[in-house]
């Protein structure tokens, strides 16, 4: 395989700083500070605002070629946040948005672990960053395939218990931030700084503890197939 087709062959990555900009930082400054009737309103901020993530999830999936899992749940979350403001709803109903798609990936992966496919082995342990055959091949010679299962399956259960820990902050932040009626300038001034709160205080702890479960994974899977670090990754 020549170098060229690699390169095509390879998946292409998300910008982090693209994301954060088009579904955080852009709606937040346009809902907390741009919303007012001096400036576009209440109805055409929320609009604008809102539209920034969809046009990224749809410029995402143009690029990609498929809809990136997280911006398919920030264009589902953007729905239906627009959808409470439009019709405008009792904000409690924002607060349970809020928690209702964490918790829902959450009992995906809960239910994965039970059904015996673990949803976190499809999530880490993928083919473009670890080499799979060398791995599974010495767990099969090491008969330590049943154990190394069973370590996974306890990952994927914590893996489902950041899930819970998200969608707990999420209910709880939208309580506290949001408190005004659906359809004012308050309403979308704390829309606004709920969306720029919950970067620093749940995606990032969600983050962390994401890498935390994947260092698990990689601790383990060495320390059961004998195989360094540097050795089990992919050098294709």
């Amino acid at each position: 395989m020549t170098q060229v087709q690699q390169q095509q062959d390879k998946p292409k990555k998300n910008n982090p700083l693209l994301e954060i900009l088009f579904n955080i930082l852009i709606p937040s400054l346009i809902l907390m500070k741009f919303s007012g009737p001096e400036h576009l309103g209440t109805l055409l901020g929320l609009i604008i605002a809102l539209a920034f993530p969809v046009c990224y999830a749809i410029y995402d999936f143009t690029k990609v070629g498929s809809l990136n899992f997280i911006s398919l749940l920030g264009f589902l979350s953007t729905l239906l946040t627009g959808g409470i403001a439009l019709f405008e709803l009792d904000v409690e109903w924002l607060a349970i948005k809020e928690a209702a798609i964490p918790a829902m990936i959450g009992l995906t992966v809960l239910l994965s672990g039970f059904f015996g496919k673990p949803l976190l082995a499809k999530l880490l342990l993928n083919s473009f960053i670890f080499n799979l055959n060398l791995i599974y091949d010495t767990l099969e010679k090491k008969s330590k395939t049943e154990q190394f299962k069973q370590k996974i399956s306890q990952a994927n259960f914590v893996l489902a218990m950041t899930f819970v820990f998200s969608s707990t902050m999420n209910y709880l932040l939208a309580k506290w931030i949001v408190t005004s009626p659906a359809g004012t300038v308050e309403f979308n001034e704390q829309l606004g700084e709920m969306t720029l709160l919950s970067y620093p205080v749940i995606a990032i702890p969600s983050t962390i503890m994401l890498f935390g479960i994947l260092f698990y994974v990689i601790k383990i899977t060495s320390k059961l197939t004998g195989i360094k670090f540097e050795d089990m990754m992919n050098a294709d």
